[in-house]
Parts: C-alpha cells; sequence; structure tokens
C-alpha cells in the first residue's frame, strides 16, 4: 500500500493476489469471502527441496533479530535441536543509513560483516546436518555478501551452494522521490524469490531489504508449493514470520511481566516457528534454553511495530484480527485461522538521506532551583550560537531533600542540529564548555565537547510493484525474474475505531495501569506503536471501553497534539495505538530520550488510573 500515511484505509475482498510492503499508515480490513482465486503462478517454487526429515512440518528457527544481535546464537539454535532451516534478521531502518555510511566508505560492502564472523564457526554444521540458512545480511549488497560467504566456504574445505535476491535498491531512482541526498532507497521484496532460490538447491540464500517475515514465508513456500492464490497459507506464515523476526523478543525478552519467567527473563532462547502447510503455526523453542514460550509472549510480539489489523506485506495481506492464539503444552503456542487477502500493486521504498550534523551535550543541575537554571543554560547558549537548531530537554530526576547527590540532581540534555559541521561540532561544544565557570551554581558535563556527527532522515514512498526488477540469482548464475502479483481492486472504509460504550465494572481503586495490562511499543519511521493486551477477557472488557484515544492522550501528554489510530484485536484480548509523528523524522534523526519508542508501553502502563478492584482481587 501507498507509504505515507494519508488518513484513508483499504477494505480488502480475498480473490487470490499478493501485496505491497509493511503497513505504512492507512488500515484495512480483510473479510474472507470465499476461497483463493485461480490467480496464476508467478514465480514462486512449486516443489521443494529437502531440508531435513521427512516431515510435513517445516521447523524454521531464528538467530537474529537486529544487526548486532547475540553473537552465538547461531551455534546456539544450530546445535540446541532440530531445525529445517534458520533465518537471520539484520536490517532495520536505522541499519540500512549504517550500511550506506559503510557503502560511502568502501563501495564493496554496505552489508552486515558480522555475519560472516557468526557463520564462520558453524557454516560446516549447518551443512553436514542439511540446515537452510536464510538471511538479509545482504543489506545494499547481497551478491557482495554471497561471493564472500562462497569465499568462506572455499577456506574452509565446505562445499556451500549461495544463492542470494536482488533488485531492492532502487537508488538509481532517487530522482522520482524528491529526496535531499539520498543515501539508500530500497523496496521490500516478498519472499517469492528466496523460494526459488530455495528450491534451486541453495544451503543458504542472502537478501537485501525484503519485509521481515518474508525469511520464513520463503522457505514456506519452497517447502509447501504454495502460489499466489494461497492467501490464508501465505497470511498463517507471515503472521509466524512475524513473531519470529525479532528474535528473544517472542521468548520473553523485552517483556512486561519479565519478573514472573522461570529464570527471570536473565538469558531468554531465540524462537522456532512449526510451520504447517496450511500456514499455521507452533512457535516454541529449543528445550533447556531460557525465557518461555507462552500466549503472552507472542501476544506481546504480534503487537509489536504493526498498525492496522490488516498486516500488508508484498505477498499477502495477513488480518491479525483473525489470528488464534493456543497453549499447545509447556513452551508450545498454536497459531491458525489467519485469513490473507490480496494487497494493492505497491511496494514501500524505504530512503535513508543525509540530514545534517548533530551533537549534544548535558548539563547536571543540582539541587534548588533547577528550572531557573535551565533557563540560564538555554538563555546563555542561544545568546552565544542563535537559537535555530537547538533543543534542550530537562529530566527531572531529582528528588527534595535527597540522600545522595544524584537522587538531588536533574539533567538537561542540549541537542543541536545543522547543516553545518562546524556550528554543531566545536562551536557548539566550546560554547557549552565556556560556561563551566560562568553560569549555574554546581554546573557540571556529563561527557567531555566532541565533533558533529552526521544523522539521516527517514521517509517512505510507494511505487507500482511491477516497476522493481525482483531476481532470485540461482546457486549456477542464472537470474530467474520473480512477476509481481496481479494488481487487485482497493476499497476504502473507515480507518479506525474508538470505544463507544463504558460498561460497570464495580469499586475502583488508583493503581499503575501495568497492574493488570501488558504492553509492547516501537517505531515505523516517525511514528510509533502501542500495543496494550489485557490477562484475561474480563480485563479486556474494561481495556477496551475506557482505554480510549483521548484518555491515551490524556495518559502521554506528549501524544496530545498528534494524530492517533486506535484499533481492536479481540481474538488478542488487546488495543493497538498508532501515534503518528511522535518520532519526528525518525529514529537516526529523533532527539526524543526515547528515539525509537520503545518504552513508550511501559511509560504507559507506570500511569496511576484507576482500576476495577475486582481484577486486583
Amino acid at each position: 500500500m501507498s507509504a505515507p500515511h494519508t488518513g484513508d484505509a483499504t477494505s480488502v475482498p480475498h480473490t487470490g493476489g499478493a501485496t505491497s510492503a509493511p503497513h505504512t499508515g492507512g488500515a484495512t480490513s480483510v473479510p474472507h469471502t470465499g476461497g483463493a482465486t485461480s490467480a496464476p503462478h508467478t514465480g514462486g517454487a512449486t516443489s521443494a527441496p529437502h531440508t531435513g526429515g521427512a516431515s510435513r512440518v517445516l521447523r524454521v528457527g531464528n538467530a537474529s533479530g537486529f544487526y548486532g544481535d547475540r553473537a552465538t546464537a547461531w551455534r546456539e539454535m544450530l546445535d540446541g535441536g532440530e531445525l529445517d532451516v534458520l533465518t537471520g534478521d539484520y536490517l532495520a531502518e536505522l541499519t540500512m543509513l549504517i550500511l550506506g555510511r559503510d557503502r560511502l566508505k568502501d563501495p564493496a560492502t554496505g552489508y552486515a560483516k558480522t555475519f560472516l564472523r557468526q557463520l564462520e564457526p558453524v557454516l560446516g554444521t549447518a551443512l553436514q546436518r542439511r540446515v537452510k540458512l536464510v538471511t538479509n545480511a545482504g543489506g545494499l549488497n547481497p551478491a557482495g555478501l554471497a561471493d564472500a560467504i562462497r569465499q568462506l566456504a572455499a577456506r574452509l574445505g565446505l562445499d556451500a551452494s549461495v544463492a542470494h535476491v536482488e533488485g531492492d535498491d532502487v537508488i538509481a531512482r532517487a530522482a522520482e522521490f524528491d529526496v535531499r541526498q539520498p543515501l539508500t532507497a530500497n523496496a521490500y521484496l516478498g519472499a517469492f524469490g528466496i523460494a526459488e532460490c530455495l528450491t534451486a538447491g541453495a544451503d543458504i540464500v542472502v537478501t537485501g531489504r525484503v519485509t521481515d517475515a518474508s525469511l520464513v514465508v520463503g522457505p514456506g513456500i519452497a517447502r509447501f508449493g504454495w502460489t499466489r492464490a494461497d492467501l490464508d497459507a501465505l497470511a498463517g506464515a507471515t503472521v509466524a514470520g512475524h513473531v519470529l523476526e525479532c528474535g528473544a523478543q517472542a521468548t520473553g525478552g523485552n517483556f512486561a511481566f519479565f519478573t514472573e519467567l522461570p529464570d527471570g527473563g536473565r538469558r531468554p532462547g531465540f524462537p522456532i516457528a512449526e510451520l504447517h502447510p496450511d500456514g499455521s503455526a507452533v512457535i516454541t523453542k529449543h528445550p533447556g534454553t531460557g525465557g518461555a514460550v507462552t500466549v503472552e509472549t507472542v501476544t506481546a510480539q504480534l503487537l509489536y511495530e504493526i498498525a492496522a489489523p490488516a498486516y500488508p506485506g508484498p505477498d499477502v495481506v495477513a488480518d491479525f484480527a483473525s489470528i488464534r492464539l493456543t497453549p499447545d503444552g509447556p513452551d508450545r503456542v498454536r497459531i491458525d485461522g489467519v485469513r490473507g487477502g490480496p494487497p494493492p500493486d505497491t511496494l514501500k521504498v524505504g530512503v535513508n538521506a543525509l540530514g545534517g550534523f548533530r551533537n549534544a551535550m548535558t548539563f547536571v543541575l543540582c539541587g534548588l532551583d533547577i528550572e531557573a537554571k535551565a533557563a540560564l543554560v538555554r538563555a546563555q547558549l542561544e545568546d552565544a550560537l542563535g537559537p535555530d537548531g537547538l533543543e534542550f530537554a530537562l529530566a527531572r530526576t531529582d528528588h527534595p531533600d535527597a540522600g545522595d547527590e544524584p537522587a538531588a540532581s536533574a539533567l538537561l540534555t542540549v541537542h543541536v542540529r545543522d547543516a553545518d559541521p562546524k556550528r554543531a561540532g566545536r562551536t557548539f561544544s566550546q560554547a557549552a564548555v565556556e560556561l563551566a565557570l560562568a553560569s549555574y551554581p554546581g554546573l557540571a558535563l556529563t561527557a567531555p565537547p566532541g565533533d558533529a556527527t552526521p544523522f539521516g532522515i527517514f521517509t517512505s514512498f510507494a511505487v507500482p510493484q511491477d516497476s522493481v526488477p525482483h531476481v532470485a540469482v540461482l546457486p549456477d548464475g542464472t537470474r530467474r525474474p520473480v512477476n509481481a502479483p496481479q494488481p487487485q481492486k482497493m476499497v476504502i472504509s473507515p480507518k479506525n475505531q474508538d470505544a463507544s460504550a463504558s460498561g460497570f465494572f464495580g469499586q475502583t481503586v488508583k493503581a499503575p495501569l501495568g497492574r493488570l495490562f501488558g504492553a509492547r511499543s516501537g517505531d515505523k519511521g516517525g511514528d510509533a506503536n502501542i500495543g496494550v493486551w489485557a490477562r484475561e477477557e474480563r480485563a479486556y472488557a474494561w481495556l477496551r471501553t475506557e482505554l480510549t484515544t483521548e484518555r491515551l492522550k490524556q495518559l502521554l501528554p506528549e501524544a496530545a497534539p498528534l494524530d492517533v489510530e486506535r484499533y481492536e484485536l479481540p481474538n488478542l484480548n488487546a488495543v493497538n495505538f498508532v501515534i503518528h509523528g511522535i518520532l519526528g523524522e525518525g529514529v537516526a534523526a529523533s532527539t526524543r530520550f526515547d528515539p525509537q519508542g520503545k518504552a513508550l508501553g511501559e511509560w504507559l502502563r507506570s500511569r496511576v488510573v484507576d482500576l476495577p478492584e475486582e481484577f486486583l482481587a
């Protein structure tokens, strides 16, 4: 669907087809109106390579949720138990910016170099056990990483069949996007190119910017022979891929109720999806690994970085409102019932551009007159530098009559952004340091002055799917184009929902919202989402009527002036909010205390509200 938020939403009849990129603004509803159409096969695999065992269940594990994740996870997952496929997700909007800067320094790079270090000690094991490896670590240079893997295998005396997927890099078309100094521009491709590579016998498949879930959907297509008409199966696999994509977040990592985990959340294992031919899956983990797999840990990950219940990807729109979660034994949760619908005929293009230079200095303000001290620093720096590009954030971490100095102190962080690296660099730092003997009493800085660093701005656009050359480069070098899906007509429908009636829940007591409800939040460009779930159905009845958009804005004043959308997910006992613009121009440019919005959910859970007494009992 179209990348920028337009205030519209789409209703997608279940007719067979494929979708665009991840959700980037509007909302969609996916009514299931009867089976899939006779859509032609357009690039998927129809027969699957043997990937370990004769079972019709495909065991897909994950060993990386981001660039910098646990380095030993590849070994842990390969040695921990049976797998058919092991995936690694390395890409995010910020990661693409980092790789873009790498490519500026050396055009031969542009991929996640840490993957090679992680792969070296386990490549022999993966080949011996016939575990296929699928990763988007190729970043901006999947062909380069594929070549590097071949060189690594040769050095180790191993015979590895390596393929890659390309076509997502559309930087040459940057003029179409009217973006200043574009550094990267990549379309979010789907899963059928991955499937082509696996069907051709690849042991390792490297991609560039595909959607995160495609790393799981592609092996499913290869194993089960799904075509673009198999919308429900593709949607189920997309949901399983969304659960796996962030690694240990599905097994207790970043979990609201982490104190209840068997090991207190000290070292959660990585997740596995047992994928079935109909697209249903069981989420689990290797025996003996930390954390837990429960309905709640899976719910938390399902609510991460989503918007409307209709979740678009390049191959299918998955209806998150149709998801059913049921326990399936210790550390096992079954996902089924997922319905799929066709997408628009566009792909999201994520663009990172150089936005200028930034710097920051943090002043410690101790004791009395905190607000006046902060005002003095502001006046002095604006006198020295002018007000343009300066931002001041005062964190009132101080306590009255404190028993130690840190507890008596607040922090004033001053950010500067400017096109001139000198003004944002030493000119700014020097102006801050010069206040040391000429400002408020007790002045201290938390770090020495430093140079400015470049920052990026993330934007997204939509382009027709058939305008992006999705190509599977097979192990023998054959280039196999993957056709775009057949276009489908979209119908405008209401974009969000809000509670319209209240129930009666008896006496209330004041307590933090998080006593009863979990939350997970995350970033999408300049937007953030907060998914909130209830631990049982009666509490969900309270949640869906009481936690309205207006109430959210009262509890999180930062959101008050912004456009907020709200969606209900009854099957998950959850509501999801999308707060547009709260992260400004994206993670790399944000000067918020929490630039990625990861802690918004925990802030919301900490707010004291009137909770029904019966639930707390």
